[in-house]
């Protein structure tokens, strides 16, 4: 008789990919629950810098020129 993590295995495994992959992200948070101010903190300050992008008041730069940027600052 399997057990019961090979039972709920394979009742995932039949989920549609999208589904799986939400349980997938469900569990892993479980493992390491992190403080819910940091992450709605977090969540507030994407939304706020997706909301500058989208209004145009930031400059975007490449991502290669930011490296040099940061590699200038550091000295290297």
């Amino acid at each position: 008789m399997p057990n019961l993590v090979d039972e709920l295995s394979a009742q995932a495994k039949a989920l549609p990919a999208e589904d799986r992959a939400r349980l997938a992200e469900e569990l892993l948070a479980s493992l390491d629950p992190q403080d819910s101010a940091v992450d709605a903190a977090w969540d507030e300050e994407l939304r706020r810098r997706i909301d500058e992008v989208e209004r145009g008041t930031v400059e975007l730069i490449p991502g290669d020129q930011a490296l040099a940027q940061v590699r200038r600052a550091i000295g290297k």
